[in-house]
């Protein structure tokens, strides 16, 4: 796959905080890699300490006046704040919606099965769509599918809550709940 280039006469926008030289500046208020506030100071006399010392000098708030700068090893900072968001992705969890089916003739155990699963996603932090699927005649009966519908929802009305009620969907009845 190519790369994707500039269009011609203007270069890429930098990605991240400026750095050493392009820190375009006259004066910058300055912070060395302990953490301690060394003023405001030409960015030259600044990019000097930062090279005397071995690190670079990276722009943290441009929008500042004058912006403020911090004397430390991007590489290093490049590396910290990558690692960062990995362990924050890590801990993120995506909801989703799960789906439970029955019959509107389920056997009771059967039932039990079903929320035994429901009750695992729903400790996993996802929805759960309860569906129950009509066949042939059992159209003229909709009352048991809303029967064991509820009947699965007893059974989880300690953690759950409805999100959705029961509702027709052609040949099959819809019921959404969410972690309480």
């Amino acid at each position: 796959m190519a790369m994707r280039r500039p269009p011609r006469g203007r270069p890429a926008p930098p990605r991240g905080p400026r750095t050493n030289q392009r820190i375009r500046v006259k004066q910058v208020r300055c912070i060395d890699e302990e953490g301690k506030m060394l003023g405001v100071m030409d960015t030259a006399d600044a990019l000097a300490i930062a090279s005397q010392k071995g690190l670079d000098l990276v722009e943290i708030a441009p929008d500042q006046r004058p912006p403020v700068c911090r004397i430390m090893d991007f590489g290093k900072f490049k590396y910290e704040q990558k690692k960062k968001d990995q362990a924050s992705k890590k801990k993120q969890h995506q909801s989703q919606v799960k789906e439970v089916r029955v019959r509107p003739k389920i056997a009771e155990h059967d039932v039990m099965v079903k929320v035994r699963k429901a009750r695992e996603f729903l400790a996993e932090g996802d929805r759960v769509q309860i569906n129950c699927l009509f066949r042939g005649r059992e159209m003229a009966h909709k009352e048991l599918g809303i029967k064991v519908m509820q009947e699965v929802f007893q059974h989880l009305q300690d953690i759950a809550r409805v999100e959705r009620e029961p509702h027709l969907e052609g040949r099959r009845m819809v019921m959404l709940i969410a972690k309480k």
